[in-house]
């Protein structure tokens, strides 16, 4: 795996050795240490810039190499634009392209100096969203890879490697205090981009189980429900999910109790774990049926979020569930006509087997909300192809029968950057899942497929503030950006955990 450099803050001083990273405003303006350094130079910096036109415009980077008798290897001089339009998500996106930078270079370690031009001060909470944004940058999956980057491959195919990065600022204790939740949350991100990433040979119900059980170090008490207990609960929506697989399904429920009261209410989020998916006997196409190992992207997001709430010890009591299955073609998989009978005692006519999450998550909502009766639930599930055809790549899909709910989720996403597109629910939608065998059926054709899937899943939810985040545009690949290289995103992780620190803590 790619290294994930060690993250430190100190006060602003000159690095003996290694890189220095600057930041300039428009114009290439420097600030105050910037502009020393540059005379300590002999004016290398400055004389760097104006030969390269460098504008210091947001998003802009300037490489400057064994600068004077400093000792460095090399000076990064990058762009932030108008100081005064910084947002909070700018100062994430700073610290991803600033870990793009480092590594397309040489040299084990670096120094970022968090200095504006005109005297504006960095604060904490910028310092260690661009810390944030970093670590996050950092990550590569290249676990299976054996072979090491060799003369005839192309440049830039390999990053390298940086071990440690300090952030120099004013206030280095503060920035040190507020990166250490932001830190505990990265955790979570990249543990679910390790399971999205997986490949499904490596990752069945059962080893996805272990990695949730793994948990417990932190507190997190773990159940897990085998094909026995699902069987004597009735939960055969999702067994007939996983018939058809040699691997047996399972139902594991995460608790983190770190509320005062231990008997509050808890809030509750449900993912969808399919670890492969082939359609089943409604068979998928040949082409990319490879991204299927990632149609567990929610079960992996709900696990992430779990460990990063246990990780920082949220006040907050929180259930995590998730159902695990493998969608395969066999004698004993279910088939289109089939009609079963779901945990809350409503049948489904199976129209279509490639339309399996959303049984997953029938039997995992209502055995959530009988048993743990949550404040609200929120499920996450790679649903439906009709999301991405609505929404594209940079948006996920909600649905909610909560405004409240609906309208804390989408500020949510909009302050971490992984945003959401509220989408509708109603009556019309609904009759298209009537079934003329059974109560319902699990699929309604092409036509508006996200929200009819999404209207499947309501009939689940009792008298409970819901919504369903339908992320399959978004968990996995999806477009890279600032943050993240990697195919496997972890949407959803950062998204919830801001949710609760903004709504549900004590």
């Amino acid at each position: 795996m790619a290294t994930i450099p060690a993250i430190a803050f100190s006060e602003i001083a000159q690095p003996r050795s290694g890189t220095l990273v600057l930041m300039a405003g428009e114009g290439g303006a420097l600030g105050r240490f910037g502009a020393g350094l540059d005379k300590k130079a002999g004016g290398a910096v400055t004389r760097a810039i104006k030969a390269a036109k460098f504008n210091g415009k947001s998003g802009s980077a300037l490489d400057v190499w064994a600068p004077g008798d400093l000792g460095l290897a090399r000076i990064i001089v990058v762009g932030i634009g108008e100081p005064a339009d910084m947002q909070e998500g700018d100062w994430l996106k700073l610290g991803g392209r600033i870990m793009t930078r480092l590594r397309a270079g040489s040299g084990d370690g670096a120094t970022v100096v968090l200095e504006m031009p005109a005297g504006k001060e960095v604060s904490a909470d910028m310092a260690a969203d661009a810390a944030l944004g970093l670590k996050l940058r950092s990550y590569g999956f290249d676990k299976y890879k054996t072979r090491k980057k060799s003369e005839d491959e192309a440049e830039g195919d390999r990053d390298g490697e940086v071990s440690k990065v300090t952030f120099a600022l004013a206030e280095p204790a503060a920035a040190r205090r507020a990166f250490v939740a932001r830190d505990k949350v990265a955790g979570g991100v990249l543990l679910a981009r390790d399971l999205v990433n997986e490949p499904a040979n490596s990752l069945g119900p059962k080893e996805f189980t272990k990695k949730a059980q793994a948990l417990s170090k932190l507190g997190v008490a773990v159940e897990v429900l085998t094909e026995k207990e699902l069987k004597r609960l009735k939960m055969e929506a999702l067994l007939a999910v996983g018939q058809g697989s040699e691997r047996p399904p399972r139902l594991v429920v995460m608790r983190w109790n770190g509320a005062r009261d231990k008997k509050a209410a808890p809030v509750a989020f449900v993912g969808k774990g399919v670890v492969f998916d082939t359609g089943g006997i409604s068979i998928k196409p040949a082409g990319h049926m490879e991204d299927m190992k990632g149609d567990m992207g929610g079960a992996a997001a709900v696990t992430g979020l779990m460990q990063a709430l246990a990780a920082r010890k949220a006040k907050v009591n929180a259930i995590g569930v998730i159902g695990l299955v493998e969608n395969m073609p066999d004698g004993k998989a279910q088939r289109p006509g089939d009609i079963v009978r779901s945990m809350s005692g409503q049948t489904i006519e199976v129209i279509n087997t490639d339309a399996e999450g959303r049984m997953v998550l029938a039997d995992a909502l209502w055995h959530t909300q009988k048993k743990f009766k949550p404040r609200f639930m929120v499920n996450l599930a790679t649903l439906t192809g009709a999301v991405i055809v609505a929404l594209g790549h940079h948006r996920a899909g909600l649905f909610s029968n909560n405004d409240e709910l609906a309208e804390r989720l989408a500020a949510a996403g909009e302050a971490t950057g992984e945003k959401l597109w509220r989408l509708p629910l109603g009556k019309e939608y609904d009759k298209q899942i009537d079934s003329k065998n059974a109560d319902m059926k699990n699929a309604a054709g092409r036509h508006a497929g996200a929200i009819t899937a999404a209207q499947f899943l309501q009939r689940f939810v009792d008298n409970v503030p819901w919504a369903h985040l339908d992320i399959a545009g978004t968990a996995m690949d999806s477009p890279a950006n600032e943050i993240n290289q990697s195919w496997g995103s972890g949407f959803g992780v950062r998204l919830l955990d801001r949710l609760v620190a903004d709504h549900y803590e004590e």
